[in-house]
């Protein structure tokens, strides 16, 4: 059977226990070679921002599954969604990317493209500098690796941060998360809410586990990995921005393409357009110039000598109820 475009794909939830933490994910059920009919089917991990979880982009990854052939696992990283947050001893973006490590080897799949959003852009980096033999390629989503993000230049924040440089931040900071919110519930609200709110009450009820995550976040700067990844190791870097993202600037993603050597790639949104558009990443990488550049690379990557030598990896989905592709 050869997948198609667009072919309809579920999420299937699943539980494993990575170095002693119970940690939440969800996997494509698509076992199908990609649409083309040329394997090998590419692996993908779906990395969410702060205070998310991976149920929030079954969506997007139900696109991606149904309209690349992808099959993509969505982690709740430790402390989200449900999952055991990392002892303070581990608590690093390092200790964040053993654990994507560690939900791979327990899945047996490998290597893998990884998207990061926000917080998970910095995940997805640590990931590739740690383990750039096991990634064939990085989307840097709206990112958080680098320092300028934290540098906060509108108006609210200048106005306050004479008298407290903090505070003026932080609000700064707050009032980009508020602005979000509208672009993600113009068009399907109900939708958008329905794949939301499950993390969302789980987040609620652990907010002391997300904390510390917090401020590890705030104190991470890795500028030097990103570096290393693009010019070192080589790994291919997609970089896609919203337009209106206010809680990583614009400034941010200008440094990121210096960083980086790559060109950002903007679409219509705020700084969480892909939970509101959950279709856009697909269609970038599967029609859009920028997308099917950096779609070569990652083939490129995957078997050099020509696509139709690597057979295709089957995985057993995990015991469990399917879940909705669109929750």
């Amino acid at each position: 059977m050869v997948s198609q475009p667009d072919q309809r794909v579920r999420m299937v939830p699943g539980t494993a226990d990575i170095g002693g933490l119970r940690v939440n994910y969800a996997v494509s059920d698509n076992e199908t070679i990609p649409f083309n009919g040329q394997p090998p089917q590419i692996w993908a991990v779906n990395i969410h921002g702060y205070f998310a979880g991976g149920g929030m982009y079954w969506r997007e990854s139900a696109r991606l599954a149904g309209g690349l052939g992808w099959r993509v696992i969505n982690p709740s990283l430790p402390g989200f969604g449900g999952s055991d947050p990392l002892p303070w001893n581990r608590l690093s973006m390092s200790g964040f990317a053993d654990v994507i490590a560690g939900l791979l080897d327990h899945l047996g799949v490998g290597p893998v493209v990884v998207l990061g959003h926000s917080m998970g852009g910095a995940v997805a980096t640590q990931f590739a500098f740690d383990h750039p033999e096991r990634t064939l390629g990085v989307v840097y989503r709206d990112g958080a690796a680098t320092a300028s993000w934290k540098e906060r230049k509108s108006i609210l924040a200048k106005v306050i941060s004479p008298v407290s440089p903090d505070l003026g931040a932080m609000c700064d900071l707050v009032s980009g998360v508020a602005l979000d919110v509208p672009d993600m519930l113009i068009g399907r609200a109900r939708s958008t809410l329905r794949g939301v709110m499950p993390d969302a009450r789980l987040n609620l009820r652990s907010v002391a586990d997300a904390l510390p995550v917090g401020a590890m976040l705030f104190a991470s700067d890795l500028t030097t990995e990103v570096d290393h990844v693009a010019r070192d190791h080589g790994v291919p870097i997609l970089p896609m921005w919203g337009m209106y993202d206010r809680i990583t600037p614009r400034h941010t993603a200008h440094e990121f393409a210096r960083i980086s050597g790559e060109k950002v790639h903007w679409v219509r949104g705020g700084h969480s357009w892909m939970i509101a558009r959950p279709g856009t990443q697909m269609r970038v990488l599967r029609d859009h110039e920028d997308g099917q550049s950096f779609m070569r690379r990652v083939m490129a990557r995957v078997v050099p000598e020509g696509v139709a030598k690597l057979p295709v990896r089957r995985f057993p989905l995990p015991a469990a109820a399917a879940g909705l592709a669109g929750r």
